[in-house]
């Protein structure tokens, strides 16, 4: 049974295990010990998911159109470590997962998972990004990040929804979450002849995607 105060499961979903504390279990989660660890993808289903066009949380299959579940400075640089999902089953996520809908929430890390985050792609920030962005496009493609790991380039968005709290987020939520994670990008691009003026003209194109500003009330 699902755990009490969770949304109903979109359709798709409905196949999926529950763990023993009411969650359900995550198409992409591998089973350490016997048991499935939320924080440790599964790499098999990393490669059947972009090779078959299988949703990253249910597991079944999509169409042209796929939602990335991530933060706001992937959207900058529009790369993703993790494949993408049904718009439903990103919306799920984004309202119950007890990380991404908690601002406060802390990454549960350990030997383990440090040893794990090394076989990803890309450099990591490691951080709660307070927002969840919701990056739905019909395009996007592997491609190697120098050090034969996996990205994803995430293509050009048709609408891009923004998620706080499990609810809508307010553009200022975005915006400070945006303010915190971009000096960890910009370190890097200052390593990179050319490197900073380009991320400076991303972040400006990123910029467009952000909520509307509410009108103050009368």
């Amino acid at each position: 049974m699902d755990r009490h105060g969770l949304s109903e499961r979109p359709a798709k979903m409905r196949g999926l295990k529950v763990d023993e504390r009411g969650y359900p279990v995550p198409w992409f989660v591998a089973e350490i010990d016997g048991k499935p660890d939320f924080r440790v993808m599964n790499p098999v289903r990393f490669v059947k998911a972009i090779s078959q066009n299988l949703c990253w949380i249910c597991g079944n299959l999509m169409g042209t159109q796929k939602t990335f579940v991530a933060g706001p400075m992937c959207g900058i640089n529009r790369t993703s470590a993790e494949p993408p999902c049904h718009l439903e089953c990103a919306r799920y996520a984004a309202i119950n997962c007890p990380f991404l809908n908690n601002p406060n929430a802390l990454r549960r890390e350990d030997d383990f998972t440090r040893n794990t985050l090394e076989t990803l792609g890309g450099i990591s920030i490691p951080r709660n990004p307070g927002v969840v962005m919701l990056w739905q496009t019909r395009t996007c493609f592997p491609f190697d990040d120098g050090n034969g790991k996996p990205l994803i380039c995430m293509g050009e968005p048709f609408n891009v929804e923004w998620y706080r709290e499990s609810r809508l987020a307010t553009r200022e939520e975005v915006i400070e979450s945006v303010e915190s994670g971009f000096p960890a990008l910009a370190a890097i691009a200052r390593t990179e002849p050319g490197a900073m003026q380009d991320l400076l003209d991303a972040r400006k194109q990123f910029e467009k995607y952000l909520p509307a500003a509410t009108s103050p009330s009368h």
